[in-house]
């Protein structure tokens, strides 16, 4: 998880103490709300969950499922649960390792338990346990981390697929094949309008695309974080290899050659060229029934066409997001300028976290910066 993770800090501030609570004695805690309008029917019940992100509603529900293993090894009570319960679950789940990695969750992954937990208890009707507690110990977790300089401390980011990690990747393309074309297309469309892959995958032609006077196109992206359409304005990039306008016409072409031409603008391809096979599990069909990629999908694209340079990393669809930072930033656009381009709200902390620290050394160091300015007039007074 990281696109889907908002989490509320307001609850750290308060009563420094949770109420001790007898062994002997359950909490006093309401097991029916009072209140007899406080339901929803089942077709309200749906709509509230298609407003929630599929990855962080899978996310989510593998979260309660094993809040919930625990608390019957434990016994206690998944839901409602007391405060007590959430905040005794997060002071397990940082000494115990899992079977997959050998090592305890990370901070992070435990802040988004700790929203699993409290959105949980609101779809089922119930107030959300105080987690104060709870995000008291992951804090405490999160500062001896980082005391000890464990990596476990810092949220893993998507690396930044800037310029140079595309050119290098689209070199070990075949873009002559329909796969070929469609994963270029993908990474420098991706990568030009700042896109999340939750906002690319759904990209369709033609009707996602306005064509420009001069060449070139707008894209019509619905940013997810701020919910609001955008009109993004991609223009041709003079390196043919590395223009998004050339790659995606490039796609279509090929897309309409298959009789394809109108619909989803990336569609999956199986590994013997099929375009838009169906997929099955357990017998039962799978995937989008129009033959559009998944955003697990996309991610896959990215991950795998960079991990052939052999370059490290952690590359996802999120990798093209962060890499138009880098790329726009090393070619000395305003801050700015970058954010309304790639969909972020003017006040958003998220853009100033993509500028990687690298990317204030050198001549981008301030100081280096101050001491040009000083030493200019004294350049401009000699002879």
């Amino acid at each position: 998880m990281n696109e889907h993770e908002d989490v509320v800090d307001a609850e750290l501030v308060g009563e420094d103490r949770l109420p001790a609570i007898a062994e002997d004695r359950t909490p006093a805690i309401l097991q029916v709300n009072e209140d007899p309008d406080a339901w929803l029917p089942p077709e309200a019940q749906e709509d509230v969950q298609a407003g929630i992100p599929r990855d962080t509603s899978r996310a989510y529900e593998g979260d309660m499922e094993r809040f919930a293993a625990w608390c019957a090894t434990v016994g206690r009570r998944v839901m409602p649960a007391a405060p007590q319960t959430v905040t005794a679950y997060m002071s397990y789940l940082k000494r115990t390792p899992r079977k997959r990695t050998g090592k305890p969750y990370g901070p992070a992954t435990m802040d988004r338990i700790i929203a699993s937990i409290r959105s949980s208890h609101r779809a089922a009707g119930y107030k959300p346990p105080d987690t104060m507690g709870a995000r008291k110990v992951v804090a405490g977790y999160r500062e001896a981390l980082s005391d000890a300089q464990d990596p476990a401390a810092t949220p893993k980011k998507a690396t930044a697929a800037d310029r140079s990690v595309l050119s290098e990747a689209l070199a070990h393309l075949d873009r002559t094949t329909l796969v070929g074309r469609r994963d270029a297309a993908l990474m420098l469309l991706g990568h030009a309008i700042g896109s999340r892959g939750s906002e690319l995958v759904p990209l369709n032609w033609p009707a996602s695309f306005t064509d420009l006077p001069k060449g070139g196109f707008k894209v019509k992206v619905y940013r997810k974080k701020r919910k609001k359409w955008q009109s993004v304005e991609v223009v041709p990039d003079p390196d043919a290899d590395l223009c998004a306008v050339t790659a995606v016409r490039a796609l279509v072409e090929a897309l309409a050659h298959e009789g394809h031409t109108s619909g989803p603008l990336f569609m999956r391809i199986d590994q013997w060229g099929y375009m838009g096979a169906e997929m099955t599990r357990e017998g039962k069909p799978i995937g989008d029934p129009t033959g559009r990629i998944s955003i697990n999908g996309a991610s896959d694209v990215v991950s795998r066409s960079i991990h052939r340079t052999g370059m490290p990393g952690k590359w996802t669809s999120h990798s093209l997001r962060r890499g138009l930072v880098k790329t726009a930033r090393a070619a000395g656009a305003d801050i700015v300028d970058i954010g309304r381009h790639g969909g972020w709200d003017d006040r958003s902390k998220a853009l100033i976290g993509y500028i990687d620290e690298e990317d204030s050394q050198g001549e981008r160091n301030p100081l280096t910066q101050i001491a040009k300015r000083a030493a200019a007039p004294e350049q401009e007074e000699s002879p």
